[in-house]
């Protein structure tokens, strides 16, 4: 491992936004080549290339509903029958009951016409058939997705039939009986074209660009993939993280603890971070306090698990035995505060490993600061360059008062509840860096604004608007 020249801390203390900006910018030259997967394996992937679509979606124009397609005309023929038969009836009774004029035969002559609101029936239409034509003057049983014949342009649900379901004599061939019709109620004969039509390409057109590089493929996106045909896809390989849990007094879990020693959470914290954000973890190694032993896991783990990015926790603070800042302070990564509690050690930078320049991420030891820096640096960053889900923010109301920290940005656990509608959260804990447990409880973190005011800080009361980031 080579010596660089120290990499400063540039303004002495950083804001929040200023450190996020650092880390987004330390990802920028990490560049992730692409591999084919089979469909099956895509999911949560992000994609390496636009996906253009090659068929439409839906691929042809198909029934929305159960019913039968139909021409608006006929039904429009229909409604204008009903109407002159309800005309020519209206006549009839007011006529003379005993007229034996011509007006008044023929009025009841017409009124003694049955109107033509029935149409014949041609061949039902299961999915996946493809139909003949519609002829004009006719109806046919369909069912839904499935294709609309050429000639119609309209569905109508057999809720509006009379009787609303369909007869027991369609058959599985689709065959109907000779001379089998269908009547239609009033507000069917009302049909518009297009109803109950989903058009082809109403979804997505063919050539149009379903997806863009960088999507990630969530259960929709995985089936878009396979409506349209993909049996593989290419994708972005997994970013490639190693990680280091420092300290002489950790253990990994499931060992007996000793006095003055506790259980490595920090790992598993990260690990589960970091693979709901589809990266892998190439290596959890536990380094003790010694420089040197650092080192030579950073030279070993370099070369045999070609990690794109290391990060480690524990060892940036201001003790005698800060293992990270002492082995790694003039190699490439700056250590400085971040106006931040808890969190606010932080360090970052391009670790020169056998010539090959690493980004690096220092975290600080106690678990909840490594919680909290994962989520207010590593995750947002891995959202923006690499496709991970984001967290959204959104504002919400205290629901208890609470006294910010002169100068720095407090990050508090919460829980969410609505009241009259309106985000409301609830501090739980307390602020230390080592309640682990009742960060645990939380579903949300608590934005809270540096204080202004002489310290104490003006507090803020009950109801007041802070900012909350959900926690999965």
């Amino acid at each position: 491992m080579t010596t660089a020249d120290p990499d400063p801390w540039p303004d002495g203390s950083r804001t929040v936004a200023q450190h996020a900006a650092a880390v987004l910018a330390l990802l920028d030259d990490v560049v992730l080549d692409a591999r084919t997967v089979s469909l099956a394996e895509a999911g949560g992937r992000v994609l390496a290339e636009d996906v253009v679509a090659t068929v439409a979606l839906p691929p042809f124009a198909n029934a929305q509903m159960d019913g039968y397609a139909v021409r608006v005309a006929d039904l429009a023929a229909i409604a204008a029958d009903r109407a002159a038969a309800t005309a020519a009836a209206a006549t009839a009774a007011a006529a003379d009951g005993a007229a034996t004029g011509a007006a008044g035969a023929a009025g009841t002559a017409a009124a003694d016409r049955a109107p033509a609101d029935v149409l014949p029936l041609t061949a039902a239409v299961p999915a996946g058939a493809a139909p003949a034509a519609l002829a004009p003057g006719t109806a046919a049983p369909i069912m839904t997705g499935a294709m609309i014949p050429a000639g119609a342009d309209a569905v109508v649900p057999v809720e509006e039939t009379d009787p609303p379901r369909f007869p027991d004599w369609i058959g599985d061939d689709g065959g109907v009986p000779a001379g089998a019709t269908v009547r239609f109620t009033a507000a069917a004969t009302t049909t518009t074209a297009g109803r109950f039509v989903r058009p082809v390409g109403s979804d997505l057109p063919r050539g149009a660009t379903a997806m863009t590089a960088g999507t990630r493929l969530t259960p929709a996106a995985v089936g878009v993939l396979a409506a349209l045909g993909r049996a593989d896809v290419p994708v972005r390989r997994p970013l490639r993280v190693l990680l280091y849990s420092t300290g002489s007094e950790v253990v990994p879990p499931g060992a007996t603890l000793r006095p003055g020693q506790i259980h490595d959470a920090n790992s598993a914290i990260l690990r589960a971070g970091l693979t709901a954000c589809g990266v892998e973890v190439v290596t959890a190694r536990l380094v003790a306090d010694a420089p040197t032993a650092l080192l030579g896991a950073l030279e070993a783990d370099a070369r045999d698990a070609a990690p794109d990015v290391v990060i480690s926790s524990g060892g940036i603070s201001r003790g005698a035995f800060e293992v990270v800042k002492q082995a790694l302070g003039r190699r490439g990564v700056g250590f400085g505060p971040v106006a931040m509690q808890p969190g606010g050690p932080q360090g970052a930078g391009l670790l020169d490993v056998g010539g090959t320049r690493i980004p690096f991420l220092a975290f600080p030891g106690n678990p909840v600061s490594t919680l909290v820096s994962m989520e207010m640096f590593l995750r947002p960053a891995l959202a923006a360059r690499f496709g991970a889900p984001p967290r959204p923010r959104f504002p919400a109301r205290l629901a208890n008062p609470v006294t910010p920290l002169p100068g720095r940005e407090q990050i508090r656990r919460g829980r969410l509840t609505t009241t009259d509608g309106e985000p409301v959260v609830r501090l739980v804990g307390g602020p230390g860096s080592h309640l682990l447990h009742a960060a645990a409880t939380a579903d949300v973190l608590v934005h809270l604004p540096a204080g202004s005011g002489s310290p104490p800080a003006d507090p803020l009361p009950a109801g007041a608007l802070v900012t909350v980031t959900p926690l999965d």
